[in-house]
């Protein structure tokens, strides 16, 4: 992927306009600061909006600036939002989740982030108005939360703290070594799904499914078998099942806890069936393998800091 060329004091052109246009959108600039010419107020501007968003107060704009630029740029409706890799973020899926929470449809953390529980809000909140619970943020559904702005602007978001969210648990992924497998198409493509998710999470990522393990698990590597309600386990392992996902991390942490202390070093997680909601098959397997990957990860980030506690 090539490199964007920073854009920097002196600079002059449309690339400095559009900086100047979504500082000015942002209120960081005024109108008439919009020349074309990146001089002392732009670089001003720059410093002043980093702080903001906590970037190192440059006054220049590099990669990193631009990319929060242009998050910071959106607001509620500019885009069609869905669940997607990469992820959507931006200002516009913070507004989103704001509304979502304040009408009662809790979407984790507020983080901007268009994941798996943003989605699973925006499908409840669709089906509550009667519109198609498909989890796509499209005109209808921008329509449906302008129409309630009196019953969700300036209200405090209804959130739950319970979900670490994997995006943010690079860290985890890299301190533990898992083997994700399954014994049926489904299964394993879920497995396949956590595998590339912690992988484009983090690159150092030793959670991988069976499918691409060039190596033999060895016996400090925590096997997890991903199995459906009538699947049967071989040898007595910890099994938990995915429902209720409010208290899912909770109870994979007693799970692993259990597995630590006995051989094998195994788990079984057994997802409610093969379809979620009225999603396909492709979706519910994408929507399984971001839940269970999230609660991995906050049950083996709390096993972590109970550790380093005692």
């Amino acid at each position: 992927m090539t490199r964007m060329d920073t854009i920097q004091r002196h600079d002059t052109g449309p690339a400095v306009e559009d900086v100047q246009q979504r500082l000015a959108r942002l209120g960081f600039l005024p109108e008439d600061g919009i020349d074309g010419v990146y001089g002392d107020a732009t670089a001003a501007a720059v410093r002043a909006f980093c702080g903001v968003a906590g970037l190192p107060p440059v006054g220049e704009v590099n990669e990193k600036v631009w990319s929060a630029l242009v998050d910071a740029s959106f607001c509620l409706g500019d885009r069609t939002l869905y669940l997607r890799m990469p992820y959507f973020h931006g200002h516009d899926v913070l507004e989103l989740q704001q509304a979502l929470g304040a009408l009662g449809f809790a979407c984790g953390a507020l983080d901007g982030i268009f994941g798996a529980y943003t989605e699973l809000a925006l499908r409840k909140f669709q089906l509550n108005l009667g519109l198609p619970s498909d989890g796509i943020a499209g005109a209808y559904t921008y329509a449906a939360i302008r129409n309630l702005h009196h019953s969700w602007e300036g209200k405090e978001a209804a959130h739950d703290t319970l979900h670490l969210g994997f995006a943010r648990a690079a860290d985890v992924l890299e301190h533990h070594a898992l083997c994700l497998f399954g014994t049926d198409e489904f299964t394993r493509s879920v497995a396949s799904r956590m595998s590339n998710l912690a992988l484009a999470t983090n690159p150092a990522s030793k959670i991988v499914s069976a499918n691409s393990l060039l190596v033999a698990p060895d016996e400090t590597m925590l096997l997890v078998h991903i199995v459906v309600p009538d699947e049967q386990e071989a040898l007595a392992v910890p099994r938990v099942t995915f429902e209720s996902e409010d208290t899912l991390a909770l109870r994979l942490e007693t799970a692993i806890e259990a597995a630590f202390r006995a051989k094998p070093l195994r788990i079984s997680l057994e997802l409610p069936g093969t379809v979620w909601e009225d999603a396909g098959a492709g979706r519910s397997a994408q929507h399984f393998a971001i839940t269970l990957l999230d609660a991995l990860c906050t049950a083996l980030s709390r096993l972590d800091s109970d550790r380093s506690d005692a």
